[in-house]
């Protein structure tokens, strides 16, 4: 069983900067793949940024490439991302996910874990 615990969400103006963290329960977080996925208001869930377990390959949508990044530090059992060049359609609920696997998925249904999210608003 592993708990997630998102933090770092906040109001910016566009072009800002924010780092969300997410926190894991569980001595085994370094055996799974963690992906963030973000729910504008209004819209479905969609895919932001994944990592596999060992931080070697990450994955973006073309919406955030370029502007964010994904990391984790496992002697933490904390994934990261970083939020650069913030822009109004990045606002959204940013929720991050876990699954015990070497895949990094961009599918929401294929993680078993999920945080409670975090609120992310981006002022133009």
């Amino acid at each position: 069983q592993v708990q997630l615990v998102e933090s770092g969400g906040g109001l910016v103006q566009a072009g800002g900067s924010l780092r969300l963290s997410c926190a894991a329960s569980g001595r085994t977080f370094s055996t799974y793949a963690s992906g963030w996925f973000r729910q504008p208001p209004g819209k479905e869930r969609e895919f932001v940024a994944a990592i596999t377990w060992n931080g070697g390959s990450t994955y973006f949508a073309d919406s955030v490439n370029g502007r964010f990044t994904v990391s984790r530090d496992n002697a933490k059992n904390t994934v990261y991302l970083q939020m650069n060049n913030l822009k109004p359609e990045d606002t959204a609920v940013y929720y991050c996910a876990a699954k015990q696997t070497i895949i990094a998925h961009t599918n929401p249904a294929a993680y078993k874990y999920w945080g409670q999210g975090t609120q992310v608003t981006v002022s133009s």
